[in-house]
């Protein structure tokens, strides 16, 4: 396969979408607009889909997109095209004018303020094109569906492995003069695989996913650990139904994460939808407890140097000393809570949760008798009050060992209280989202089984 792109012609097209975004903004002033911002984008994308050992779907994407917003004092319009052409971008402007004229005055809208405009641009190393063919791509989907079904004569079937890959640029301008540019690849390679038969079938799987190829797992190793993480949760039974530990592996422990982002963005504080409401500067975890931003980390999986409001993004403490120290917001959510942005527009850049224990198999030694989550179903969470259910699998745990597998139980209990019982966070990351985070330990969780 050919790794390296030798007529990479990303930064013309770059400057293309640079040179559209400062037309659109100059047509934008010329219509009377107080004030403007342009989004550019173009996408491509690969992607192949197998299953027992047949090609069911090869897709080749090329999307592209132009976003207007313009402000007349404080009365907001927007309009969006795919159609580059000269007379569909001026329809665009004019279409973004005539809807801003037509608002009503709102005391939060406008850019964000001029002085917070990112500066500085370093390269973040998030650019790494894979050029190869849909044969190629068809290949490695193949060798980790073949790999899985290989490994333990109990798998049986299979959902099917997946191979994508693709490339972003965009361009965000806006009146204040400020002009960035981005550009970011992304590759991914999975498999789902079903063991046993009839109503004794499990499904489980893997995938790997990273900005260049080199970060990907070996198709082989990906298809043996689905088939691993299959086979293992043949012959479920039922949890004990109590209040016990509940260790939330890697993969599911960052949605605990999630919870927590959810309750402390602007959007859910203005709307006074959140059981978080002035929490900053509140103890909300143990005092060992930390949770840092780190934008500006090279090859991370959401890096950038400014957000989508074009703020300087920059290094960061969320929790520190289990100690809440802010909240996560863009311009306009700042000015809603009288606060300033955090340059989180768009959302969260890379958050470390830090490590105070060991492996997972550590981790489980500790607990004794309790529950390891491998899998969360359901949506039963209330932002509003933090009450948490959720349906869940995994294994359950007797004498720091793993004793049988488990499904169909729920587990409950308040995110406040989940947060405040955490006793230990794990050092074995699961790389493959912004929320880097090991296994977590919640002290005590109700436990509804059948037992």
């Amino acid at each position: 396969m050919n790794d390296i792109v030798h007529d990479d012609d990303s930064h013309a097209r770059l400057d293309r979408l640079a040179e559209i975004s400062q037309r659109l903004l100059a047509r934008a002033r010329a219509l009377g607009a107080s004030q403007a911002e342009v989004s550019c984008s173009e996408e491509h994308g690969l992607n192949v889909w197998v299953r027992m050992g047949e090609v069911e779907t090869v897709e080749s994407t090329r999307d592209r997109g132009v976003a207007v917003t313009v402000y007349f004092g404080q009365r907001k319009g927007s309009a969006s095209t795919a159609d580059l052409h000269e007379a569909s971008l001026e329809a665009t402007v004019e279409q973004a004018c005539a809807i801003a004229r037509h608002t009503e005055d709102d005391p939060a809208a406008g850019l964000a303020d001029a002085a917070l405009m990112a500066r500085e641009f370093p390269d973040l190393e998030t650019w790494h094109p894979w050029r190869l063919d849909a044969d190629e791509a068809i290949d490695l989907a193949l060798a980790c569906e073949a790999a899985g079904r290989e490994a333990d004569a109990r798998v049986e079937n299979s959902d099917g492995a997946s191979f994508g890959s693709g490339g972003s640029l965009s361009v965000y301008a806006n009146s204040h003069g400020f002009l960035g540019r981005e550009r970011e690849t992304q590759h991914s390679l999975g498999v789902a695989l079903i063991a046993g038969r009839g109503d004794g079938m499990q499904r489980d799987g893997w995938y790997s996913i990273g900005l260049a190829r080199e970060d990907l797992e070996a198709p082989v190793a990906i298809g043996r650990r689905a088939a691993e993480r299959a086979v293992a949760r043949l012959q479920p039974r039922s949890a004990p139904t109590g209040e016990f530990p509940v260790l939330f592996s890697a993969e599911v422990a960052r949605s605990l994460v999630g919870h927590l982002l959810n309750a402390v963005s602007g959007g859910a504080l203005y709307r006074r939808a959140s059981f978080l409401l002035d929490s900053v500067g509140t103890r909300l975890f143990p005092e060992w407890f930390d949770i840092d931003e780190r934008p500006l980390l090279r090859r991370g999986l959401r890096s950038t140097a400014f957000d989508a409001d074009g703020v300087a993004t920059r290094d960061s403490a969320l929790v520190a000393g289990g100690v809440l120290q802010r909240y996560v917001l863009g311009a306009y959510s700042a000015r809603k809570l009288g606060l300033q942005t955090t340059g989180n527009a768009g959302g969260v850049h890379n958050l470390q949760v830090g490590a105070n224990a060991g492996t997972q198999d550590e981790l489980l030694r500790g607990m004794g008798r309790g529950l390891l989550v491998t899998e969360l179903m359901g949506q039963g969470v209330n932002g509003v009050t933090g009450d948490y259910s959720r349906g869940a699998a995994g294994f359950w745990v007797e004498d720091g060992a793993l004793a049988y597998p488990v499904d169909e139980l729920t587990i409950a209990g308040n995110l406040r209280d989940m947060f405040a019982r955490i006793e230990a966070v794990g050092s074995e990351v699961d790389p493959r989202s912004h929320i880097r985070t090991g296994p977590i330990l919640v002290g005590r969780m109700t436990v509804a089984g059948g037992e």
